[in-house]
């Protein structure tokens, strides 16, 4: 294998052009890409059960013909099955619920005059003789207020107020 001479006086941009002679060469046959956004698209919903607490898987196959999308969603359908995504699908999920080892369960709803009345969710122990006091957060300041409702100004009981070492006491 030889190489040009680097240094000669003949610059490689003289050379004549080496390439094909002007004979059309045959395009491959290929479809366009589409280039707009396929307008149809199915969304599909496979349930295991009828309660909210079965897997759901949710996919959506898009195309640009109404023929097109309904093939590529029977092919969705049936890859998911061959290939059992489904059943990988249910065992995963049940895998994800033994290892919820779940929260502390509600408290039962409380009626005062016939209205659900919010439970005590800060858990503190501070009542007036109307209920259950509310907490109130002011960022700078914190307060528990008279639980008693529709009651005027002054039949509340004075409010509790945050002391700098975190007590609660009435001014």
């Amino acid at each position: 294998m030889s190489y040009d001479d680097p240094f000669a006086d003949k610059s490689p941009w003289d050379e004549p052009n080496l390439t094909e002679t002007d004979t059309p060469k045959e395009k491959p046959m290929t479809t366009p890409a589409p280039t707009t956004p396929a307008p149809f698209k199915i969304g599909l919903t496979v349930k295991a059960g009828p309660d909210y607490g079965a897997e759901w898987l949710t996919p959506a196959v898009y195309g640009h013909t109404a023929i097109e999308t309904a093939t590529r969603g029977v092919e969705l359908l049936t890859a998911m099955k061959e290939k059992g995504l489904i059943e990988y699908n249910a065992k995963f999920a049940q895998y994800t619920r033994e290892q919820y080892k779940g929260g502390a369960g509600a408290a039962p709803k409380r009626f005062e005059n016939g209205k659900v009345v919010a439970s005590n969710t800060n858990g503190s122990d501070y009542t007036c003789d109307h209920g259950q006091r509310n907490f109130k957060d002011g960022g700078s300041w914190a307060a528990y207020f008279c639980g008693g409702r529709g009651l005027d100004k002054s039949e509340q009981c004075p409010p509790l107020w945050r002391q700098k070492d975190g007590s609660f006491r009435a001014k």
